[in-house]
């Protein structure tokens, strides 16, 4: 591990979820409760019990009766469990992507575009699209002083990323933030569906 290059310590450092004796119960189910299989692909939401959970939502049980369904928390975020028992979260619920029945994972382009050296932050959503219902469109914040066009984050995603996964639109601007500086990945989905038909595409396969 230590002779391993930053990129494999980063993706290994990635999965957590290993149980031990003080933590709740974990599962990784898909859409009707079973656990996805241990392979590190199969995707599910990630489920917890134990006495160390909340109780529920102050004064709002139809919301702790939606979030406790089938006696598990559901926390609303997608994963998948590689064999040797660890989880490794891929992306919230909300935020997936599903693009001809595929699902691709917002975190897993934005891992890859923070790689180039022109990217300060990158933010992902999908934006509606007539054949395949969504696409991935990537908003770009660059750093001071940096050039870069759509063109070549295209090229720079496909030496890394599956076609269908490759951003079909780039919009490059200062990202929407809060006081904490966490991104607000809502404005830019609602930016995405008034802008993605004013301005070219690119990347399709």
């Amino acid at each position: 591990m230590e002779e391993a290059d930053a990129e494999f310590k980063a993706m290994i450092l990635a999965r957590q979820g290993l149980r031990h004796v003080t933590a709740s119960r974990v599962r990784v189910v898909d859409q009707c409760g079973t656990d996805v299989a241990a392979d590190g692909v199969a995707m599910g939401e990630i489920v917890l019990a134990g006495n160390t959970l909340m109780a529920g939502y102050y004064r709002d049980q139809e919301a702790t009766e939606k979030a406790f369904s089938d006696g598990w928390f559901h926390t609303g975020d997608l994963a998948v469990r590689h064999p040797d028992g660890a989880i490794e979260i891929k992306d919230r619920l909300k935020d997936i992507i599903i693009s001809g029945g595929e699902n691709i994972s917002t975190l897993e382009i934005e891992n890859v575009l923070h790689r180039h050296p022109a990217v300060l932050l990158a933010a992902v959503v999908g934006a509606p699209d007539p054949k395949w219902g969504e696409v991935p469109c990537a908003f770009i914040e660059l750093k001071a002083g940096q050039q870069v066009g759509a063109e070549e984050l295209v090229a720079f995603c496909r030496e890394r990323l599956a076609a269908f996964k490759v951003p079909k639109s780039f919009v490059f601007r200062e990202l929407p933030k809060t006081a904490t500086g966490k991104l607000q990945k809502f404005v830019l989905r609602e930016d995405a569906r008034g802008l993605y038909y004013m301005q070219p595409r690119v990347g399709y396969s």
